[in-house]
């Protein structure tokens, strides 16, 4: 009792540490600051301050929706929901031997074909589906097919890179075992790996055209069909409750959607 207690505090980094932590949030900040004055560098704020009244304005002009233009949106939607299925269908066709041959464990060189099975895979997932269109549109022509193709292009990358990442997470225990009988590389791949990565497949593959229906709605904007088209159409024109219109038909269509294709994963799965 007569021993002087020493009160020890705990502290999860040393004084060094806690120096490079404390400078990091200040380099951070100092960031932040530097980003935010460069980009609003060129800010009309006298427009900004007006913004309130110019949304309402706006949004006064907007409601109540045109109903009676939804008769022409049926064939936009329809085209819509086939751009996206098309292109979803398109894209993982062509993912497939894609991500066979940028797997480690399937590709027939690990120094030649994957690297460019995987320059393939970066490059469809760094040019944006509206960008595909656009220069589809330019070769093609409007229309869906510029659409449909623009899709696909852009679901070579999501896909592949998906499905390749899950071949190499495979049991290779099975692998093993069909090699051992003696089977080609082709039987190995069908009998071994095709049965393991079927479930993350399925998965990949709606998951895609989930999100495919939600990017297909907006290639009209350049020209490639669908109800992207008639929304452009009517920003164009002005015609706020038209627009209006469109953006709950495409508010719908995409809730569906995603119920739905929850509904087919787990059916799936």
């Amino acid at each position: 009792m007569g021993k002087l207690e020493q009160e020890v505090l705990w502290h999860s980094h040393n004084r060094r540490k806690s120096l490079i932590v404390w400078g990091g949030w200040f380099a951070l900040a100092l960031l932040s600051v530097f980003c935010w004055q460069l980009m609003t560098k060129n800010t009309i704020w006298m427009f900004v301050s007006d913004a309130p009244e110019q949304a309402a304005d706006l949004i006064s002009r907007m409601f109540p929706p045109n109903w009676r233009y939804i008769n022409q949106l049926y064939q936009a939607l329809w085209d819509t929901l086939n751009i996206a299925t098309l292109g979803t269908l398109l894209g993982v066709v062509l993912a497939i031997p894609v991500a066979f041959l940028a797997a480690r464990n399937t590709t027939p060189s690990t120094a030649f074909v994957r690297p460019i099975a995987l320059f393939i895979i970066a490059a469809s997932r760094s040019i944006n589906s509206l960008i595909w269109a656009l220069l589809l549109v330019v070769i093609l022509g409007p229309g869906i097919l510029a659409g449909i193709i623009a899709i696909g292009l852009r679901s070579i990358g999501f896909v592949g890179k998906l499905l390749y990442e899950g071949i190499e997470e495979i049991n290779s225990t099975s692998v093993e075992a069909v090699q051992a009988t003696g089977a080609s590389r082709f039987q190995i791949i069908d009998y071994a790996i095709i049965p393991q990565i079927l479930p993350t497949f399925f998965s990949i593959a709606i998951f895609r055209w989930d999100i495919n229906i939600r990017e297909s709605t907006i290639l009209g904007l350049v020209g490639a069909g669908g109800i992207g088209l008639f929304l452009s159409s009517s920003l164009n024109s002005l015609a706020w409750s038209q627009v209006t219109l469109i953006i709950l038909v495409i508010l719908a269509t995409v809730v569906v959607s995603e119920a739905l294709s929850a509904k087919v994963r787990n059916m799936l799965i």
